[in-house]
């Protein structure tokens, strides 16, 4: 096919030799086939614009990234032409710094391979014939695969969330099956899960979509409870990659004591007023 024009720098520098085809086109970026110098077949993603992309409340994902430098930050925040700029290098920069550190703790993410005039070659997730891999979403599952399968995806979860990360928009639609299960794409939303406030908000929508989807197949996978579990693990910092999760958590019914917490908000109020005045008194004697 023609190479689109996002695509022909990679040829003009020697990257690629050729575009197979398109592979897919999403909210946020396009996929295209393409033929490596040594002739193996790699994925090309091609970033859509801002402008372009359809991905709602971009900045609950990017809350606690950081960036290169103060500068960056500060334009950022001011959303001018430069910010918006560095936002979208920052956006683009994202998955890549993701898959390779997902890669480096065991997560089964596509290798990437390099990143070029905005574009992320990686590594071809195929069926085992060579074929691109289906998504999770058109495969057929049985009640015992069903639960394997989930199974697996916790422990995937549970190794980013250990790594710092959340992936943010994990469905059925953002897994393949291969020849050995499922592999995890799509992550330039993946969220600091330290850094970012809704976190534990954003996890649990990807650990339920987890449980929906398999829930189908294997309806007692419904009745569990994951997320609110890792995550009190790993907010008392006792998650680890090996961790033995249950699917169990017991919520605690007890009502909010707000009449006590509004008490100790106003005597915190107060000691801050009693802290500044001994201050001012000290500098003006």
């Amino acid at each position: 096919m023609k190479p689109p024009a996002s695509l022909q720098p990679l040829i003009d520098d020697g990257i690629i030799d050729l575009v197979l085809r398109r592979l897919k086109s999403g909210k946020e970026a396009s996929v295209f086939l393409v033929s490596g110098r040594d002739g193996e077949v790699l994925c090309a993603k091609v970033y859509k614009e801002a402008q372009q992309r359809s991905f709602q409340k971009l900045a609950q994902y990017q809350e606690g990234r950081k960036t290169r430098s103060s500068r960056d930050a500060r334009a950022m925040g001011k959303r001018g032409r430069h910010g918006r700029r560095v936002q979208e290098e920052e956006w683009k920069n994202a998955e890549v710094d993701a898959l390779y550190r997902l890669a480096g703790v065991g997560v089964r993410v596509p290798k990437p391979y390099l990143v070029h005039e905005g574009v992320l070659l990686m590594e071809l997730v195929h069926d085992g014939s060579g074929q691109p891999a289906p998504r999770l979403v058109d495969v057929e599952l049985s009640a015992d695969q069903a639960v394997r399968w989930h199974a697996f995806m916790i422990v995937q979860i549970v190794r980013m969330l250990c790594a710092g990360l959340i992936h943010g928009d994990l469905s059925e639609f953002n897994v393949l099956i291969d020849g050995d299960g499922p592999v995890i794409i799509d992550l330039p939303q993946a969220v600091n899960a330290a850094g970012n406030n809704n976190a534990f908000r954003i996890l649990e929508r990807d650990v339920n979509n987890m449980r929906d989807t398999f829930g189908r197949a294997a309806p007692a996978l419904l009745e569990t409870d994951y997320a609110h579990e890792m995550w009190a693990l790993y907010e008392a910092g006792e998650l680890t990659p090996d961790s033995k999760l249950t699917g169990i958590f017991v919520h605690d019914e007890a009502p909010a004591d707000v009449v006590g917490v509004l008490h100790h908000i106003e005597d915190e109020r107060r000691e801050a007023e009693e802290r500044q005045r001994r201050r001012e008194e000290a500098d003006a004697g």
